[in-house]
């Protein structure tokens, strides 16, 4: 094999005159350094890219961390305060055309809604009473939570009033708390408040099944509480029987609602997750 070596320059070729000497008061330019090889430069383009996708990703995650709740990063959570986990909460659809209760559009505050559609679902963890299952019952069943001394009193007003419909949905949790929640919904707003204050006027006027004595709900503060609607809330008064009944009355445009809670044993009714349930129930009505 022949070996390949370097050409020899010519001797005769031409060479350029060297280029004059600076002035002596001029500053000597420094020599500049070789330009790095490209495979460091294409070595030093690979890491920073990866630098910035790892930053990228790292500014994601604590932008995502830092938009949560507390309760949502693992390992953050705080202890249970009692509220029920019930499920993400959204308005039903409403016919084509047709206002919400509250918008400009709709000054006699009409639920155009599927009534049934109002109700607040069961919270995870619940059994569905069958018969309460979100469906249409009568009117019967609905005063069939009253106490029978003051039923037909009270029928007679709600036949009066007129009510359009009544929704119901019932369910029991794990501890043993028993819920039920109407919504009746009359031909007016003025059926609707007129059949409240014919139930309660400074204390509960007509009691519930298994209430013979209720007051005032000192616990209650409103929260949560949408404008324009009216809730009233009660609770069975000490000594209580077999179990502590809790109730709440809303008022929203045309629409009444009842919401009991009760559970057997001597601690009573827990009242978190009863008022929880008042105001996500309030929440859907307005």
């Amino acid at each position: 094999m022949t070996e390949q070596t370097a050409e020899t320059p010519d001797a005769s070729a031409t060479v350029p005159a060297p280029a004059p000497e600076a002035p002596a008061e001029a500053t000597p330019v420094p020599p500049q350094a070789p330009n790095p090889p490209r495979r460091v430069l294409r070595a030093v383009a690979r890491w920073t890219a990866a630098a910035l996708v790892l930053g990228g990703l790292g500014a994601g995650t604590a932008f995502g961390i830092t938009s949560m709740e507390r309760t949502d990063v693992p390992g953050l959570a705080t202890e249970s305060d009692g509220r029920w986990d019930y499920p993400r909460l959204g308005l039903p659809a409403l016919p084509a055309g047709s206002p919400r209760p509250y918008s400009d559009g709709n000054v006699a505050e009409i639920h155009h809604a599927d009534l049934r559609r109002l109700l607040l679902p069961a919270p995870a963890g619940a059994v569905v009473d069958k018969k309460l299952d979100g469906g249409w019952v009568s009117t019967a069943r609905y005063l069939s939570e009253y106490a029978k001394g003051g039923r037909s009193d009270l029928a007679q007003t709600l036949k009066d009033s007129a009510p359009r419909h009544v929704a119901a949905r019932g369910w029991t949790m794990p501890d043993g708390t028993s819920t039920r929640i109407y919504l009746v919904r009359f031909n007016s707003t003025a059926f609707a408040q007129f059949f409240m204050d014919s139930i309660s006027g400074s204390g509960s006027e007509v009691p519930l099944a298994g209430a013979p004595e209720t007051v005032l709900d000192e616990g209650w503060s409103g929260g949560g509480k949408v404008a324009g609607t009216s809730s009233y809330v009660y609770e069975e008064a000490k000594p209580y029987g077999e179990a502590q009944v809790r109730q709440g009355y809303l008022v929203a445009g045309d629409t009444f609602a009842l919401v009991v809670q009760s559970r057997k044993g001597k601690e009573g009714t827990p009242s978190v997750p009863f008022h929880q349930t008042v105001i996500l129930q309030n929440q859907l009505l307005g």
